[in-house]
């Protein structure tokens, strides 16, 4: 293997070892296990939403500044491994979170903690996307950096339920006793899946240290570049508007990200409070969810490259949106507008079908808004446009936890409470018509003072 393979290698193993934060803690084990806990599925929703808001909006603020602290001082790889460590607490400190002695403050905040990890070790890796290969190679290299991770979700999700959480039985899916001794009435075996996801995370990002190595630039010392770091931020944000198609792009990804964000979030938590779903069948949606993730996400970056990431992700938007819509017409006693008995499988059937149908747009939307942001960037400016890129999908990324939120504790129904995200789709629709598939031609940012 040629140095540059190895090195664009080690860059999807962040995505293979990142990905079980996403598909075990935030959406498919940890999240209807809350449900379970809590005995309330609107409370619990409500209570996810403002946790999860609250991290994004501390995301939100200090994103920006890190990422230009990181390009003054010319490092990035220190960074990552601050935020891995991060990643490894917060996923661990979840194991204490027994029915018994449940603190909802201590599991949101190791939750929190953990996110916030993951989601600025995300925007560094992101930013070196663009020294991996030429641009026309970027829509394939997003794309199977995507089904890479989605894979790597796939095989975390598979163990986890057949050999730790038990289901209502006590066991397995597979029918066992959760492995080495853990007590399936504490729990354990699903508690489990903190320690499971942080050790999982450790070992699956040696080959990124090993491999990925960053170009040489010129930076300044760490104080310099924390004191310079805020009038830099500010600097780039009033020179932004000068290019619209950039700033149409980064105010639609920021809303249909955040939609985006809100099904993987919720997703788990709907099924088990709507359709009264346990952690295993939650977690076989997840197996099927991710598949077509991964399928669609690596097809999507062979459409990319040919077709150029705009009209993929326009594709993927309405997609989702008309995903989302469906979702809040599936319940236990009715689909899609047909009343089903309380034994009926339909229900299930439909929020499967759905799944699979947020896990192929989503994998395919994340995937082309990665290499659009390299079509809409000025190559001289690349690491701090990913900055604008993360502060775009930060900045309002607590608009969907938090609406949900306060949705389903207005109308007492989590149905109901899904009803924001459509509106956050159909928003990044109509801001994504004024961007040029292609960006701006000439440079839009000012030099610093």
């Amino acid at each position: 293997m040629t140095d540059a393979r190895r090195r664009i290698w080690g860059w999807y193993f962040f995505d293979w070892a990142s990905q079980p934060y996403n598909t075990l803690l935030l959406t498919f084990v940890f999240g209807p296990y809350v449900v379970s806990v809590v005995g309330d599925g609107t409370m619990a929703q409500t209570i996810w939403g403002y946790g999860i808001g609250a991290a994004g909006f501390l995301i939100a603020l200090a994103s920006p500044v890190l990422g230009a602290i990181a390009d003054k001082a010319g490092r990035r790889m220190a960074f990552i491994w601050l935020f891995s460590l991060l990643y490894v607490l917060g996923a661990w400190g979840l194991w204490w979170s027994a029915p018994d002695s449940f603190n909802v403050w201590w599991v949101m905040l190791s939750f929190c903690v953990g996110l916030i990890g993951m989601e600025f070790a995300t925007t560094f890796t992101n930013a070196m996307m663009p020294d991996l290969a030429p641009p026309e190679e970027l829509g394939k290299i997003s794309g199977s950096g995507w089904a890479f991770g989605y894979a790597g979700g796939v095989l975390a999700l598979i163990l986890m339920l057949l050999f730790l959480a038990e289901g209502a039985s006590g066991t397995t899916l597979i029918g066992i006793a959760p492995l080495f001794g853990l007590d399936a009435a504490a729990r354990e075996g699903t508690r489990a899946v903190g320690p499971f996801t942080a050790i999982w995370f450790a070992v699956f990002m040696v080959p990124f240290f090993l491999w990925v190595r960053e170009p040489r630039r010129p930076g300044i010392g760490i104080l310099a570049a924390v004191r310079g770091a805020v009038p830099e931020t500010l600097a780039t944000l009033r020179a932004l508007p000068r290019n619209r198609s950039l700033f149409a792009y980064l105010g639609s990804s920021m809303f249909y990200r955040d939609a985006l964000n809100g099904m993987y979030t919720f997703g788990g938590i709907y099924a088990a409070g709507v359709l009264g779903w346990a952690v295993t069948d939650v977690g076989v949606f997840g197996i099927l969810a991710a598949i077509t993730g991964a399928v669609f996400a690596w097809a999507g970056g062979r459409a990319d490259s040919r077709y150029g990431p705009k009209p993929v992700i326009l594709l993927s938007v309405l997609l989702l949106a008309a995903v989302c819509l469906g979702i809040v017409y599936v319940s236990r006693t009715e689909v899609f507008g047909l009343p089903v008995g309380p034994d009926s499988i339909l229900p299930d059937i439909a929020f499967y079908v759905l799944g699979c149908l947020i896990g192929a747009g989503g994998g395919v939307l994340q995937s082309a808004s990665r290499t659009m942001m390299v079509r809409q960037s000025d190559p001289d400016k690349m690491t701090e446009s990913f900055g604008l890129y993360a502060l775009s999908g930060k900045a309002m990324s607590w608009m969907a936890p938090l609406s949900i939120g306060i949705t389903t504790q207005a109308t007492g129904s989590q149905q109901l409470g899904i009803v924001p995200l459509i509106v956050l789709f159909l928003i990044g629709l109509l801001l994504l018509v004024f961007v040029k598939p292609d960006g701006e031609p000439k440079a839009w940012s000012e030099p610093s003072s």
